[in-house]
């Protein structure tokens, strides 16, 4: 039977109960077995529903989550919110979706109009936290879970990017004599600290150092890893690995060294970061660390869900794993 809304008296009355009772089962508090099987068979039996936007009032509670992303035209971020989604779906939430193109201060200003708009809650996937990030977030009148870092205090989910980047790292210091690395933005804890300190790390097991010579900054796209390449290159011809920050940035710096001349992995080893579509289209395919992002969302809007069920909120912060895909990019460096 096609349902329609109703209002709480038609259920209280179908179900012999009072006004009260139907309220407090409707927004999950306490009712007897008894009472809660004479409601949810009303419901069910008659193909009825509770009119959602009385509910909504009763509650105080939208069923809305905002949900902030750097750029929607990535695959690493597609994953996360088809994570996201995936759960609050199945929770009876819907999510709102805010752009910023990596801009700090359109992240800022989602987050005081979401905050003023009445979400029920925000999920932030950004890259940098400024001063006034920080100080926003602790105010916030409404639960926030942080996506891609992590941010002390608060209910985050995030990579374990700096054991990642050495784990890689130290699989190509085997084979190389000159490894270099092209990351991103150290402003960018993640992808940019975490990553290179991870690199510098595995430099430092191997009883070296990575030099500033040996390293060089882009942005997140393939261009930039044509540029890096490029300099990296110039500045050290004898060059037998490179490691980049980011998928995009490996694969520009592929194109780049075989439009050079050199041969992948035979003369110069490479490998990057995300495990994305083109690191399996690219030739030679990319060998790239492996991370699981829809987990990664699905994890981040649970936290979500269990923060608003909770009298008094517990943060929780989640550091997931990661997997080395081994590809013709790198040669043999399976094993360290």
């Amino acid at each position: 039977m096609e349902k329609r809304e109703m209002t709480i008296n038609e259920i209280a009355a179908l179900a012999g109960v009072s006004r009260a009772t139907v309220s407090r089962y409707l927004n999950k508090g306490y009712v007897s077995e008894e009472k809660r099987e004479k409601i949810r068979k009303v419901i069910e039996e008659t193909g009825y529903q509770p009119f959602s936007q009385a509910q909504m009032l009763r509650s105080r509670k939208t069923k809305l989550i905002g949900v902030i992303i750097p750029k929607i035209n990535s695959h690493t971020i597609s994953r996360m919110v088809g994570g996201i989604s995936k759960i609050l779906s199945e929770n009876d939430y819907q999510l709102i979706l805010a752009n910023t193109e990596n801009n700090e201060g359109e992240e800022l200003k989602y987050l005081k109009l979401f905050q003023k708009n009445r979400v029920d809650g925000v999920i932030l996937s950004g890259t940098i936290f400024t001063k006034k990030h920080i100080q926003l977030i602790r105010e916030y009148q409404v639960p926030i879970v942080i996506l891609g870092q992590r941010l002390s205090g608060h209910s985050c989910v995030y990579q374990d990017d700096f054991h990642a980047a050495k784990e890689m790292a130290g699989r190509l210091l085997q084979h190389c004599r000159c490894l270099c690395y092209i990351g991103v933005t150290k402003k960018d804890e993640a992808a940019g600290r975490g990553r290179q300190e991870g690199v510098e790390e595995a430099f430092r097991e191997m009883g070296m150092n990575l030099e500033k010579w040996q390293t060089q900054e882009g942005a997140f796209n393939v261009e930039a890893g044509i540029s890096a390449a490029q300099k990296l290159l110039e500045r050290c011809p004898e060059m037998d690995g490179l490691l980049c920050a980011t998928d995009e940035l490996a694969i520009g710096a592929m194109l780049y060294l075989k439009a050079q001349g050199k041969k992948i992995p035979e003369e110069i080893r490479v490998a990057g970061f995300g495990d994305t579509p083109m690191a399996q289209i690219v030739e030679p395919n990319l060998t790239s660390v492996h991370y699981y992002y829809k987990t990664s969302g699905e994890e981040a809007a649970q936290l979500m869900m269990n923060l608003l069920e909770m009298e008094k909120p517990v943060h929780k912060e989640v550091k997931m794993g990661f997997e080395i895909v081994c590809r013709e990019s790198s040669g043999n460096v399976a094993v360290r």
